[in-house]
């Protein structure tokens, strides 16, 4: 006697696709959640830097890094103190005892004003970012020759320059538009490959356009304040 085979129904392999369906929609909101905590994360830091200058002013009449008073006011030893000319000197990814770009950290920190190390040169002295990249900042300047990024023609905008860098290029595109204008060549946020990057050499700070991002590739992002 035949026996008869018995296999799915329409209705049982429709149930299953729709499980299926809700558990890549899950997967796939809960990336895009993930992604979007990391460029809030991003962009807290461009946000916290000018709070953190701005407190210190308040507070000494003095701008952080720069401040030539800085042992008395926050307890910095004598040698790691500021020239008082109102600018930060130096570039914004110094490592560099005493440079006033990798003083800012030391005396924001004394201050009370941010957290982390306050011994240059600590392994866990300088900033790091969501992606594990290094963070700084600079003074503006309008010769290209000495920004920390251009769009080819001009030097970024404003009195001071905050870098970011390790930035994949999707967190990228999501920062400018959330930050700026959207577009990585121009306005106050701008976005450079960390490959070949070099303050004071105009071809290798270039901002590259949003259209020529690589999702995949690493990037420095600047953000005039």
């Amino acid at each position: 006697m035949k026996q008869k085979q018995s296999g799915f129904t329409l209705i049982e392999i429709a149930i299953v696709l729709v499980i299926i369906g809700l558990l890549l929609g899950g997967a796939l909101k809960g990336q895009e959640l993930i992604n979007s905590a990391k460029v809030k994360n991003l962009a807290t830091d461009f946000k916290n830097i000018p709070v953190y200058i701005y407190g210190y002013q308040d507070k000494f009449r003095a701008l952080p890094g720069d401040d030539k008073a800085a042992n008395d006011h926050v307890g910095a030893a004598a040698a790691e103190i500021g020239n008082g000319n109102g600018v930060i000197d130096g570039a914004w990814n110094s490592e560099v005892a005493n440079v006033e770009s990798y003083m800012f950290w030391e005396h924001v920190r004394l201050a009370g004003l941010a957290t982390g190390s306050t011994t240059q040169g600590a392994t866990d002295y300088v900033p790091v970012n969501a992606s594990g990249g290094t963070i700084g900042i600079m003074s503006g300047t309008t010769d290209l020759t000495k920004a920390a990024i251009n769009d080819g023609t001009n030097a970024i905008r404003g009195s001071y320059v905050i870098c970011s860098s390790g930035i994949l290029g999707k967190f990228v595109k999501q920062l400018d538009l959330q930050m700026d204008d959207g577009n990585t060549a121009g306005g106050s946020m701008m976005a450079t490959p960390v490959t070949g990057y070099a303050v004071g050499t105009q071809a290798a700070t270039a901002a590259k356009a949003t259209a020529d991002i690589d999702g995949a590739a690493s990037y420095i992002v600047c953000m005039g304040v």
